[in-house]
């Protein structure tokens, strides 16, 4: 299975506004998987990023935060319209789902109880594993985003729970900022793991903080170096 770094243009759950800058240097740097969130910039600006992200041959991600049904399910026709990829995150699957029927973007909602911004899942992680079996059961579920490390549980053994009781891949997102929290994701069964504000505020261990030698440090991780 791999084990994609997905690399957000983000900063605490927002997409910054030097985006197009830092997807220059992602590109440079061989990520083959960069996203955005649906807070931060105008849709304008977000469908020159994906139009960027996927002229470039990589996967294009935007990821739900914003609470609410309506703007859940605005940000979702949003996606739609600039043309990602993959749709990360929001608690709303069976409306969300039954809007982007037919239109070959893959879904990936948050398993649990989510609140706040940015982001935080509640609850005991058999809550979470249950959440996340009835989300794989929805029509037009693709996979799980879960925030394993915005949970005041065991990251690890949540992580390794979730994806033993799923058929369908689980991303992990939220405050992935050392090596360490890479290798327990790959050993938990993720399909992959989103890195934003730790990249960009250079707070991710590696030998500079400039935002390539966080890439190749973060890259490195990935593949297990």
């Amino acid at each position: 299975m791999p084990f994609d770094f997905i690399f957000m243009l983000t900063r605490n759950d927002r997409t910054v506004t030097d985006a197009a800058l830092h997807l220059e240097t992602a590109l440079a740097a061989g990520v083959t998987h960069i996203g955005v969130k649906d807070t931060g910039l105008p849709e304008a600006d977000l469908a020159a990023l994906i139009r960027v992200i996927r002229q470039a041959g990589a996967t294009a991600y935007l990821e739900v935060v914003s609470p609410g049904l309506e703007a859940e399910v605005k940000s979702a026709r949003a996606a739609l319209r600039v043309g990602v990829d993959v749709l990360l995150g929001g608690t709303h699957a069976a409306q969300v789902a039954a809007l982007l029927r037919g239109h070959g973007l893959r879904y990936y909602p948050f398993a649990g109880r989510v609140s706040g911004h940015p982001s935080v899942l509640h609850g005991p992680a058999e809550h979470i594993r249950h959440s996340a079996r009835t989300l794989c059961a929805v029509e037009g579920v693709d996979g799980i985003d879960l925030l394993a490390y915005r949970n005041d549980g065991d990251a690890a053994a949540l992580m390794r729970s979730v994806c033993e009781s799923v058929n369908k891949p689980v991303i992990m997102a939220g405050s992935i900022d050392r090596p360490d929290r890479i290798a327990a994701a790959r050993a938990a069964g993720a399909a992959g793991f989103t890195i934003g504000t730790a990249a960009l505020d250079g707070a991710f261990p590696a030998p500079g903080r400039d935002l390539p030698t966080q890439l190749a440090a973060i890259q490195a991780a990935a593949r297990g170096a």
